[in-house]
């Protein structure tokens, strides 16, 4: 009987031990080391160890043991995503919202930089060089390979396509790899596993259908006409007539004509899709999710010809002969 009630009374103690030490780690982690909100700056460098950034932050006062810092970060598995930059902490913030704040980059000195659906690589480059993140064609000359390959299941030759259209907000330390892989993240983001399916049982690739929505993308005039113009570009894809893209074309020259010259489409190159037949060797813009959802789901069409007046949406023609016609019409 005596055993039988110290069994129990062990068990209760090691209940209330286990209790009181979940409770202890629990204030450690949660309650800041000062109540006055005194915010101090703060620099993670690139490739700083775990142990270092904790060590730092309790000489410098935000938490008042580094052992505390390296527990929770430990056990959340966030080790590897303590990211570089400049941050403002305090020690009123408790060893949560330090640690949630370093993992999610939410530093002091971001940047937003908005990219526009249809820009191509150089521009994106331009406009990261202009907000002073990166220095002059260093996202172009960047090589994806491997890099990409964990994101897309095959090798990427170029960024091109796969920089996706949106606004970022980017640390002012951000090396160009942070760039590319916040960038190309969201691009796995926005193609979704139903996305992705509806290719595969296509039997298309992803490479092959962004090739396609780049097209689409630099060709349209408004979002409602991108089912329609990928539509075209099936038929003639189909019936083997080169696809005739001015949008391709315009890639080669650097120049933006809604009308490029004669002389612009005899371009000896491989994306001039007026001299080649099929699909440029791949694309020519980063696509927003309207033009890539435009080529996996084109609408169909009889329509073989499309031409572009000066002012105005597109004008679509069945034939040869209805298009001849639209160019006099329309085109001066």
């Amino acid at each position: 009987m005596i055993k039988k009630y110290y069994y129990l009374f062990s068990i209760i103690l090691l209940c209330l031990v286990v209790s009181l030490t979940a409770i202890f780690i629990y204030r450690q982690i949660t309650a800041p080391l000062s109540y006055q909100f005194k915010e101090k700056t703060f620099v993670i460098k690139k490739g700083e160890s775990l142990g270092k950034i904790s060590s730092r932050l309790e000489k410098e006062g935000l938490v008042s043991q580094d052992y505390w810092f390296k527990f929770y970060v430990l056990t959340k598995g966030w080790a590897a995503r303590l990211q570089a930059g400049e941050y403002l902490l305090s020690p009123s913030m408790a060893i949560v919202e330090i640690a949630e704040k370093v993992v999610k980059g939410q530093t002091s000195s971001e940047i937003q930089v908005t990219i526009p659906e249809g820009f191509t690589i150089k521009q994106i480059d331009n406009r990261l060089v202009k907000a002073g993140l990166i220095k002059k064609e260093e996202l172009v000359n960047f090589n994806p390979k491997e890099f990409l390959i964990s994101n897309f299941q095959f090798p990427i030759f170029n960024l091109e396509g796969f920089l996706f259209p949106d606004t970022y907000n980017f640390s002012k330390n951000s090396a160009v790899e942070e760039i590319v892989k916040k960038m190309t993240d969201n691009f796995s983001k926005k193609l979704t596993d139903d996305l992705r399916l509806e290719i595969q049982k296509q039997n298309k690739t992803i490479f092959e259908i962004i090739t396609l929505a780049s097209i689409v993308q630099n060709e349209a005039m408004n979002d409602e006409e991108m089912p329609v113009l990928a539509g075209v570009f099936y038929q003639r894809l189909k019936i083997g007539l080169a696809l005739q893209s001015d949008a391709t074309v315009n890639y080669i020259t650097g120049k933006n004509l809604r009308q490029p010259s004669r002389e612009d489409t005899l371009v000896n190159s491989p994306y001039n899709t007026y001299r080649h037949k099929g699909l440029p060797p791949g694309p020519i813009s980063n696509p927003g999710l309207t033009a890539i959802k435009a080529a996996i789901y084109p609408e169909k069409t009889d329509y073989l010809y499309f031409l572009h007046p000066l002012n105005g949406p597109t004008v679509f023609s069945r034939d040869l002969k209805e298009h001849n016609l639209n160019k006099a019409e329309y085109l001066p």
